[in-house]
């Protein structure tokens, strides 16, 4: 069981994290629909604008509450994302709120806030009704998984894509449901490594497969991080902890940095590619998160 101020740190910043990925999740869906898929669309920015709400009302929790490690690890916004998504937007013409983002980007983390037990029912509200919130959208991510794979609806996503949000929404429905309970998930170690490392690897493939052909050196690049990533998926099947997590640490450090030049490049237009800028900040998030969590790991 976890004490009140553990509770509350870990509900809101796992809340902050995957309630934007949640709602970036719907907003790719949305623009990769067509217009025939009208009902869709609607779907997904009615389930992305609840997201929205809910990470607005847990920023407002979340202010002084959170710890300095998890704000200076750049996974809940980075210095590129308000400006990936106006472009994004532009570009689009997807809706996305920014003030949510400019309201995280004043996040602060107080070492003498009260965790107060009015606090602590607050944060389980929040986390049941992203629970309630998460499985609407894993029933509709994975509806349109089935119509995809059976030529009833066209996207311009690939479905392993599309596969891969599940994965990572299920990951969050998994954390919910242990936080509710007030523990955290006893997940061997060499199971967390090896889901990250997966995570990674379907980047790398992604950012290869969106890339323009005649961006050769970066598909060269991306390329070179699936072999590594699919490596040390495969190393974890046979896990030495400590060797395991050294080496995806490296790995995704240059990883991160290879993805830092890559949003870069997009938002300045210097890389030909098919990658929303949105999407690339996204994919840096995300290893930034992975990067914090390799860090604390106790080995």
């Amino acid at each position: 069981m976890l004490a009140r101020k553990e509770f509350i740190q870990a509900s809101l910043e796992t809340n902050l994290f995957f309630q934007r990925i949640m709602k970036e999740h719907l907003a790719l869906i949305e623009v990769n629909l067509p217009s025939v898929n009208a009902s869709y669309i609607t779907e997904s920015n009615l389930l992305k604008s609840s997201f929205e709400d809910l990470l607005g009302e847990t920023i407002i929790f979340g202010n002084c509450a959170i710890r300095e490690s998890v704000l200076k690890s750049n996974e809940l916004v980075t210095n590129y994302t308000l400006r990936a998504e106006e472009i994004t937007s532009t570009l689009t013409g997807l809706k996305i709120n920014t003030n949510i983002t400019e309201a995280e980007l004043d996040l602060r983390s107080d070492p003498d806030f009260d965790y107060t037990e009015w606090l602590e029912e607050k944060v389980q509200n929040i986390n049941c009704r992203s629970l309630n919130l998460l499985e609407e959208v894993i029933k509709f991510k994975e509806k349109l998984l089935d119509l995809f794979l059976n030529c009833k609806i066209f996207m311009t996503m690939y479905p392993h894509m599309l596969h891969h949000l599940i994965d990572e929404a299920k990951l969050y429905k998994d954390l919910l449901l242990c936080l509710i309970e007030k523990t955290l998930p006893n997940k061997p170690i060499c199971d967390e490594l090896r889901f990250w490392n997966h995570i990674m690897e379907d980047h790398g493939e992604f950012i290869d497969g969106m890339l323009d052909p005649t961006e050769k050196d970066l598909k060269r690049r991306a390329e070179e991080f699936v072999k590594k990533f699919e490596e040390l998926v495969k190393e974890s099947i046979k896990c030495h902890e400590k060797q395991l997590a050294e080496k995806s640490l490296i790995t995704t450090k240059e990883f991160r940095d290879f993805k830092v030049s890559a949003v870069e490049g997009l938002l300045n237009c210097k890389i030909k590619s098919i990658i929303p800028p949105l999407l690339g900040d996204h994919i840096l998030r995300e290893a930034n998160h992975y990067i914090r969590i390799l860090k604390e790991m106790k080995i």
